[in-house]
C-alpha cells in the first residue's frame, strides 16, 4: 500500500512540474509577442519591391512603432551574421599562424573602408539575388549594418583567443580535449564577457549607419526602406525638429528594450565565466533572467535545448589533419620553414598583383602630384586620429574601470552608455556648423571632435568588459597587500585591462578613420564646412563621381590604417599576450 501511494505521489509531482506557474503566465505573453513581431517583419520583407515606391516615409509619429520594429529586426539579423563571422574568422586568425598573416591585415583594411563603400558594390548583387522582392533590399541594408558591427567583435574574440591563460590551456590538454571541445569549453567561455560588451557596442554603433543603409541608391534609382533611419533622413531633409525629437524618443525606448530583454540577461549570464577562484558579492542581475529561471513549464521546455547544446560541445570531434605535398628540400631547411617561405611568396605575389591593377586604374585619372597631395591629407587626418584617441583614452579608461568594478553601477550606466553610443552623431552636425560659423572658428580644429564622437565608446565598452572580468581574487590580493594609488593602477589594474583596451583602441581608431569621411565635410542647409583631411577628400570625390580619386583616397586610408596597426597596435597585442601567458 505504501509503495502504491509513493508511486501516485511521484506521478502527481511529475505532472505538477509540467503545469505552468505564475511566472509562466508572465513570460508566455512576452515570448508570443516577440514571435508575432518577428513573423510580421518577415512577412513584410517578402512583399513585392513595388510596395516601397507606393509607401512613402511618413513623419506621422504613429508610424514610428512599425519603423522601429523593422530597424530593430535588421540590426538583430546583422548581429547574428556578425556573431557567426566572428566565431569563424576570429578563430582562423588566432589559430593559424599562416592564415593570420592574411586575415589580420584584411580585417584592418575592412574596418577602414567606409560603410557607404560596401553598399555601392553589394546592392546590385542582393537585388539581383531576389528580383522584385523587398528581401533583396533588406539583405543589402543588413549587410551594410553588418559591416559596422562585425569588425570590433572579431577583434575582441581574436584578442581573447590569443590571451587565454597558459595554465587553463594546459589543463584542457591534460584532459585530452579535442580542438572542438577546447573551443566550446574553454575559449568561447573565456571570451564571453568581452564579446558581449562588444556586441553591445556593435549594436549601438550600427545606429550611426542606419540612415545610409535604409536609403539605398542604385544608379538613378533610390530605394527607401521603412525604418527609423529613413524617418530620420526625411526629418533632416525637411528640417522638422519635432520629428527629430520623436526619433530620439523612439531610439531611447528601443535601446532600453533590447538592453533589458537581451544584453542585461547576457551580461548576468556571462558573469559565471569570469576567471576567478573567489566569487564577487556584487554579481550583475537581470529581472528577465530571474523570471525565466523561476518559470516551471518554460524552464522545462528549455532543458532539452540546453542538454543538446552541452552534448554538442562535448562531442570529441577530431578534424582531419591537412595532408601536405612532400617536396624535396635543401639540407638544413625544415618543412615548416619551407612552407612559411612558400606561403609568404604567394601572399607577396598576390599583393603585388592587386597593387599593380589598382595603380593602373588610379593613374588613368590621377597625377603623381595628386598622389603626394593625398598622402599629406592622410597625415593630417592621422594627426587628428592620434590626438583624439589619446584624449578619449585618458578620459574613458578611468571611467570604464570605475564602472566595470561595480556591477551595480554598471547595471545603471549600461543603458545610458548604450544610448550615448547609439546617438547618431550626424544629428549634432548642424549644431557644430552653426557655432563654427557664428564665432568664425577654424573648421580644421573644431570639426575634429566629430571624428571621435561616435567611436570613443569602443574604448569605454572594452575597458568596462576588462574591468568586469578582472578576477575578484586579484582584487582581494591587492587589498591585502595594501596596493593603492598609482601603484595599484600600474601593477594591478592596467595590466589586467590592457588587452581589452588595445581591442577598444584599435577599433576606435579604425572607426575614427571611417567617421572622418562624414566629419571633415559637414553641411546644414546651404552652409558647407570642409576641413583639410583625407576624409573630406574622399567625401568630395565621391560626390563628384571621380572613381580613380575615390579609389586613391580609400587605398591611402587603408594603407595608413594598416601601417598604424602594424607599427603600434600589433606590438601592443603581442606584449599583452606575452604578459598574460607568463602567468
Amino acid at each position: 500500500m505504501d509503495f502504491g501511494f509513493n508511486l501516485n505521489r511521484m506521478a502527481n509531482a511529475s505532472a505538477w512540474r509540467l503545469l505552468p506557474n505564475r511566472w509562466d503566465f508572465v513570460a508566455f505573453p512576452m515570448i508570443i509577442c516577440v514571435i508575432a513581431l518577428t513573423a510580421i517583419g518577415f512577412h513584410e520583407t517578402m512583399a513585392p519591391i513595388s510596395t516601397l515606391q507606393t509607401q512613402a516615409i511618413s513623419l506621422d509619429p504613429s508610424n514610428l512603432p512599425e519603423y522601429a520594429l523593422r530597424t530593430t529586426l535588421r540590426m538583430l539579423a546583422a548581429m547574428v551574421a556578425s556573431l557567426v563571422f566572428t566565431l569563424v574568422y576570429g578563430t582562423l586568425a588566432a589559430k593559424s599562424r599562416r592564415a593570420s598573416v592574411v586575415l589580420v591585415p584584411i580585417l584592418d583594411i575592412l574596418q577602414s573602408v567606409p560603410v557607404l563603400g560596401y553598399i555601392s558594390f553589394t546592392v546590385t548583387f542582393f537585388l539581383a539575388l531576389f528580383p522584385g522582392r523587398v528581401l533583396g533590399a533588406e539583405l543589402a541594408a543588413i549587410f551594410a549594418i553588418f559591416t559596422s558591427q562585425a569588425w570590433n567583435m572579431t577583434f575582441s574574440f581574436y584578442q581573447s583567443l590569443r590571451t587565454v591563460p597558459r595554465d587553463l590551456d594546459e589543463v584542457s590538454r591534460g584532459f585530452h580535449l579535442t580542438n572542438w571541445q577546447r573551443f566550446w569549453k574553454l575559449e568561447v567561455p573565456f571570451s564571453m564577457p568581452g564579446l558581449i560588451w562588444n556586441m553591445m557596442m556593435s549594436m549601438s554603433g550600427g545606429w550611426f549607419f542606419v540612415v545610409a543603409s535604409e536609403a539605398i541608391t542604385v544608379g538613378n534609382r533610390t530605394i527607401v526602406l521603412p525604418g527609423i533611419g529613413a524617418y530620420l533622413a526625411t526629418a533632416i531633409s525637411e528640417r522638422n525638429l519635432h520629428a527629430i525629437g520623436w526619433v530620439i524618443l523612439a531610439m531611447t525606448i528601443v535601446i532600453l528594450a533590447y538592453d533589458q530583454l537581451m544584453f542585461r540577461p547576457l551580461v548576468a549570464w556571462a558573469d559565471k565565466f569570469r576567471m576567478e577562484t573567489t566569487s564577487s558579492g556584487n554579481a550583475p542581475e537581470s529581472w528577465l533572467l530571474d523570471l525565466i529561471r523561476r518559470t516551471r513549464l518554460i524552464h522545462r521546455l528549455l532543458v532539452p535545448a540546453g542538454w543538446m547544446l552541452a552534448k554538442a560541445a562535448r562531442v570529441p570531434i577530431k578534424l582531419p589533419a591537412i595532408q601536405t605535398v612532400r617536396i624535396p628540400l635543401p639540407k638544413g631547411t625544415s618543412p615548416g620553414r619551407a612552407g612559411d617561405i612558400a606561403w609568404a611568396t604567394v601572399i607577396l605575389l598576390v599583393t603585388a598583383f592587386v597593387v599593380w591593377k589598382v595603380t593602373l586604374f588610379v593613374m588613368t585619372g590621377v597625377t603623381w602630384h595628386e598622389v603626394g597631395h593625398v598622402f599629406v591629407l592622410g597625415l593630417i587626418t592621422l594627426l587628428r586620429v592620434v590626438v583624439l584617441i589619446a584624449i578619449a583614452s585618458v578620459i574613458w579608461v578611468p571611467v570604464g574601470v570605475l564602472i566595470g568594478l561595480r556591477p551595480a553601477l554598471a547595471e545603471k550606466i549600461q543603458p545610458v552608455a548604450q544610448f550615448l553610443a547609439a546617438f547618431p552623431a550626424n544629428l549634432l552636425f548642424p549644431v557644430f556648423v552653426v557655432v563654427i560659423v557664428r564665432f568664425n572658428l577654424n573648421p580644421d580644429i573644431w570639426l575634429s571632435p566629430l571624428i571621435v564622437l561616435g567611436t570613443q565608446w569602443y574604448i569605454l565598452f572594452n575597458v568596462i568588459a576588462g574591468a568586469s572580468s578582472y578576477p575578484n581574487d586579484y582584487r582581494e590580493a591587492a587589498t591585502n597587500f595594501q596596493i593603492k594609488g598609482w601603484q595599484w593602477w600600474r601593477q594591478a589594474m592596467l595590466p589586467g585591462i590592457f588587452p581589452y583596451y588595445v581591442t577598444g583602441a584599435i577599433t576606435a581608431s579604425g572607426g575614427a578613420w571611417n567617421a572622418s569621411i562624414v566629419a571633415e565635410a559637414v553641411s546644414w542647409g546651404k552652409t558647407n564646412l570642409v576641413a583639410h583631411g583625407l576624409g573630406a577628400y574622399i567625401a568630395q570625390t565621391t560626390a563628384a563621381g571621380d572613381y580613380p580619386k575615390i579609389i586613391l583616397g580609400i587605398a591611402v586610408m587603408s594603407l595608413f590604417v594598416t601601417l598604424f596597426n602594424r607599427l603600434l597596435w600589433r606590438p601592443m597585442y603581442a606584449y599583452a599576450e606575452a604578459k598574460l601567458r607568463q602567468d
